[in-house]
């Protein structure tokens, strides 16, 4: 039987990182607009108004610049956990067992409707998690090289194209510094959740768990 939960309890989770982001978008905005503004005093530039700051290379290049990095770790993330595997770690399939996960589809009344509909829908739906995140990070791969173009061409007085700034070393390294940290990051949670316990969290194995028994 299933339980009438509140709003917020069945979207709690969803609903407090959003917020978190909201704020943290926010005060990026702010800071950024107040230290984009020093910087065009200390050059002798027009200053921006605030509208004019959020569609500058500055505020462009920096937003995206780290979501293009998240959106990468997460589908890599997705991606690789179908096919590799790690001993003990709560983050990794069995290496013996089935998992749930890797049964076919079958329709049945509260299946998504893909499931039911079947053939190409349902080939799709089978991989849309990744293809989404895939997506998500190639749309933010564009528009952190649209910020940096705009960034290069106002500050060095240049006119890249977009093609132009995706070889340019700025624009790698804005993205490879963010990247290995990403990469550092689910490293780390896969290692540490083979020895280390958080007691009710559902990324961690029961605190009484052998280090050795792999999964949740």
């Amino acid at each position: 039987m299933t339980k009438n939960h509140g709003f917020f309890k069945r979207n709690g989770l969803l609903i407090v990182f959003f917020l978190f982001m909201a704020l943290s978008l926010i005060g990026q905005a702010y800071t950024g607009y107040k230290e984009n503004q020093e910087e065009r005093y200390e050059k002798q530039l027009v200053p921006l108004s605030f509208k004019e700051y959020l569609q500058s290379g500055h505020f462009i290049q920096s937003t995206f610049e780290n979501w293009e990095s998240e959106f990468l770790q997460m589908g890599m993330y997705v991606f690789f956990t179908v096919f590799l595997y790690q001993q003990g770690s709560a983050e990794s399939k069995s290496l013996d067992e089935p998992e749930e996960v890797d049964r076919e589809p079958t329709p049945h009344e509260n299946a998504p409707w893909p499931v039911k509909k079947g053939g190409m829908y349902l080939t799709v739906y089978k991989n849309s998690l990744s293809l989404t995140f895939t997506a998500l990070f190639l749309a933010s791969f564009f528009f952190h090289a649209y910020g940096t173009m705009l960034e290069i061409n106002e500050e060095e007085h240049k006119s890249l194209t977009l093609f132009q700034t995706l070889i340019e070393n700025r624009f790698w390294f804005e993205s490879l510094q963010n990247w290995q940290s990403e990469f550092l990051s689910v490293a780390a949670i896969v290692f540490f959740s083979i020895y280390l316990r958080q007691k009710g969290s559902p990324e961690s194995k029961p605190v009484d768990a052998p280090h050795d028994e792999t999964g949740k």
